[in-house]
């Protein structure tokens, strides 16, 4: 059994997930036995191609699987596991750049602590801005009131996003821009929810994993730079989908009750903002029908490439 599989998605952004690989080959130590699994979500020719013939995917330890549709972050990190026999797994997106040995630093703590169910290094900008790892579940009372709110009345419960940790900080999630979670927990809890296309999934999975009292950590040793948003261009789409998405994770854990409370506030916000920026109309127009999940961009492919 390997140590360690990273699972690594690829869409379109090929130089992206080259130059991922290139840091975790540079920093990685050699006393993890791991292995690299990229999954290629349908890009288009060139841009596989331009992985596949990519220096760094020479190394036997790199295996490339090519998807014949987008199956998303989620169902491509659950096809990437299902070619893993390893005790941990790292999923960890294609514009992320290691600063140093994250994967041996992050499996020395949950080796050491067994409620570290989920843990994420340190995110930093490319300028080498703080950027948050750690996050408040998607729920009504952080749409209702904001995270700022949640931190002023009870920091114990949501700490501070914003603070540059010294030492480990148990928070309600970690980024999914890099997380790394012992296998044998994450299919005790079902792995990814592949209903999902598209954001929210480590919501998702880190509720399910508290549930077991597997928790979540930031390890601010570990140290890596996040190109925030390169890996999925910004669009009404995309906005739509993260709406979508949030909507199903609040009515999966919360109830029908505050879904409809949620999407209420979230279809008066985006009537009135369509009014000024008619390009909102296509989002108020999803969250009209409900934010269904048959509106997903998942169901809406062209896979004539």
């Amino acid at each position: 059994m390997l140590d360690l599989s990273i699972v690594i998605i690829n869409y379109n952004t090929s130089n992206y997930t080259i130059k991922c690989v290139e840091s975790i080959l540079k920093y990685t130590s050699s006393n993890i036995n791991y292995n690299i699994i990229l999954v290629d979500n349908h890009s288009h020719s060139d841009d596989f191609n331009n992985l596949k013939e990519s220096f760094p995917l020479k190394n036997q330890n790199i295996k490339l699987l090519k998807n014949h549709i987008n199956t998303g972050f989620g169902g491509g990190n659950m096809i990437g596991c299902q070619f893993s026999d390893a005790k941990y797994y790292a999923f960890v997106n294609n514009d992320s750049l290691l600063l140093n040995d994250c994967f041996s630093i992050i499996l020395k703590e949950m080796e050491e602590n067994i409620e570290f169910g989920i843990c994420g290094p340190q995110s930093y900008k490319e300028d080498g801005t703080l950027l948050p790892t750690l996050d408040h579940f998607s729920s009504p009372l952080k749409e209702l009131f904001g995270r700022y709110f949640l931190e002023k009345i009870n920091p114990k419960k949501y700490p501070k996003r914003k603070l540059e940790y010294k030492r480990p900080q148990r928070g309600q999630f970690v980024s999914g821009s890099f997380m790394v979670v012992r296998s044998e927990d994450f299919w005790s809890v079902g792995g990814f929810d592949t209903n999902i296309f598209l954001y929210q999934e480590e919501t998702d999975l880190c509720i399910r994993l508290a549930k077991i009292k597997k928790y979540a950590y930031l390890i601010p040793e570990a140290k890596f730079i996040h190109y925030h948003g390169a890996s999925t261009p910004k669009s009404i789409e995309i906005k739509t989908e993260l709406k979508i998405s949030l909507l199903y994770v609040i009515r999966k854990h919360y109830g029908y009750l505050n879904y409809r409370i949620i999407l209420l506030l979230l279809q008066v916000k985006y009537f009135i903002k369509s009014l000024r920026k008619p390009k909102y109309w296509y989002l108020f127009k999803i969250l009209f029908r409900g934010g269904r999940l048959t509106d997903s961009l998942k169901h809406k492919q062209n896979n004539k490439q």
